[in-house]
């Protein structure tokens, strides 16, 4: 046993870091300033933006590397994606369908391409290591508290430090482990959870669902008394507004409505305000961190590298070409005809007019200051459907009603509250579609249903899948065919499938202590 005390100066260059929660120290220099804790925050707590070249349809080929986009994945697995396909692209190209089809229809294993070659997913080493250098900077901050003057930067650092690790602990919860089932989370398996400096002799194994909850709640709440009352002037650093409204996406998937509501109970003061869809120009971003509804945002815009249009450079032989995802048919069927999200957060496929994703539209400019994140993002309008949730919920059905319609009407031309239903199960039905409309792929649909298959009140019916159509090429008159779907059941028939398998290197360095529960074969039930 050692204390990880060292400045980290080469976090990302060692070449062991599949290894879960290793010692991510390279030299003895100690983090002396609050300067430096700083850099180490900005430089190994963050993720980082990475620049997608989108020329072809090939973009994925580096998934395997640290510098590569995290998660892709996470927007196809759901059912508000489906295949794209036009033309015919080798197979030996990566492409967004090739790579990441054993995600989209929930293999067995699901990181194998379609020439059925293994490519390390690697969030979960990303998440892990990030987690190893903030238990470090947290130990080295405590510290420098306790022997220094009262410092406001280190107070900020130490809340950063504190929300950033509950934040990737709930990514990791929700991506590797089973659903939070009240009834049940004492004893259902989530992650690890390690949150000492030392370097323990051990191997890990699956913490309960209900440690790794009280974990995250318990960062946030360290979280909101360091940065109490601190709100910084941009949206990539945190502030009080950020961890409320995380602490009000947990304790929603916690069940613990009474604390999304008074949490919330201030959000108003701090300014954000939902954007009027009434005043959208068309073909500007929705999404942008200058926006009045940006809380928080970090790493990248992945959406433009998944989701991809059937017209892209013409020399390279892509133009009229698409091997990716499309917004599901499912998903564009929900937005009423004056529902006025269905313009602002999607574009049409040049050559097919099929809906593409693009909350943000600006992607291709390099490292541009406006971007925004399409997983971990923060906005108001989660906040407002947020606190509609839990208020109907706890039975306050007009309250929930006066959330739903103030964001409504800033959505809607000419928008009704009488469309809003009076009966309280089909208001929190009429919440969750709500809930799917407003933030699709912003990387919450995915959890959002496992939570819906477990809820206490209103669980998912057990007849509820997912299906996603596979298709056949016929070369002859270059056409696609659907010949069936690919279909998961509910997580009572399903339930393996219904959370990402902790990767190999994961388990091979543990010495197996780590388990996967078995997921079923999954094959094309034909039309």
């Amino acid at each position: 046993m050692k204390n990880v005390i060292a400045l980290l100066t080469c976090l990302l260059s060692l070449s062991s870091c599949s290894k879960f929660l290793e010692e991510y120290t390279t030299d003895q220099k100690y983090a002396s300033t609050t300067a430096d804790l700083e850099s180490l925050m900005i430089g190994e707590a963050f993720f980082p933006n990475v620049q997608l070249s989108i020329y072809s349809q090939a973009t994925l080929s580096d998934l395997s590397s640290d510098q590569a986009v995290f998660a892709p994945w996470l927007h196809v697995m759901d059912d508000d994606s489906e295949t794209f396909l036009a033309d015919y692209v080798e197979t030996s190209q990566a492409t967004p369908l090739y790579k990441l089809s054993g995600f989209h229809n929930w293999s067995q294993a699901p990181a194998i391409d379609i020439l059925n070659a293994t490519w390390e997913e690697t969030a979960w080493r990303k998440l892990y290591k990030r987690i190893g250098a903030l238990n470090a900077i947290l130990f080295q901050a405590a510290k420098l508290a306790a022997t220094t003057a009262p410092d406001e930067q280190l107070k900020h650092i130490r809340g950063e430090a504190y929300f950033l690790r509950g934040y990737y602990y709930f990514m990791l919860q929700n991506i590797y482990g089973s659903p939070y089932r009240k009834s049940t989370a004492a004893t259902d398996e989530g992650v690890p959870v390690k949150i000492s400096e030392k370097i323990d002799d051990q191997y890990f194994t699956r913490d309960n669902n209900e440690k790794v909850y009280n974990q995250i709640i318990a960062d946030l709440n360290e979280a909101a008394t360091y940065l109490q009352d601190y709100n910084p002037d941009n949206r990539i650093r945190v502030g009080i507004a950020t961890v409320k409204a995380l602490q009000s996406r947990v304790y929603l998937y916690t069940e613990q409505y009474d604390k999304v509501v008074e949490v919330l109970k201030d959000f108003e003061s701090m300014g954000y305000s939902l954007t009027d869809l009434n005043q959208y120009v068309a073909g500007t971003s929705f999404s942008y961190r200058g926006s009045s509804e940006a809380i928080f945002t970090m790493s990248s815009y992945v959406i433009p590298g998944v989701f991809m249009n059937d017209s892209l450079s013409a020399w390279s032989g892509n133009d009229n070409r698409a091997s990716a995802f499309k917004a599901s048919d499912d998903l564009m069927s929900t937005y009423d005809t004056a529902d006025l999200r269905r313009d602002a957060f999607f574009i049409r496929a040049t050559k097919s007019k099929a809906w593409l994703p693009a909350k943000y539209r600006d992607y291709n400019k390099y490292n541009d200051p406006a971007q925004v994140s399409c997983i971990f993002y923060i906005r108001y309008a989660e906040v407002v459907l947020n606190r509609a949730e839990a208020l109907a919920m706890m039975g306050s059905d007009g309250e929930a009603r006066v959330e739903l319609e103030n964001l409504r009407m800033k959505r809607f031309r000419n928008a009704s509250a009488d469309q809003i239903p009076s009966s309280n199960e089909a208001l929190v039905d009429f919440i969750r579609a709500e809930r799917r409309r407003e933030l699709c792929f912003e990387g919450q649909r995915w959890f959002d249903l496992r939570r819906y298959t477990v809820n206490s009140k209103y669980p998912l019916p057990s007849t509820f899948t997912i299906r996603h159509p596979a298709y056949s090429y016929d070369a002859q008159s270059n056409t696609h065919t659907q010949v069936g779907n690919y279909i998961l059941k509910s997580i009572t028939e399903d339930g393996p499938a219904w959370q990402v398998p902790i990767p190999d290197y994961a388990i091979e360095f543990n010495r197996g202590s780590l388990k996967n529960p078995i997921r079923s074969v999954r094959q094309i039930q034909p039309l």
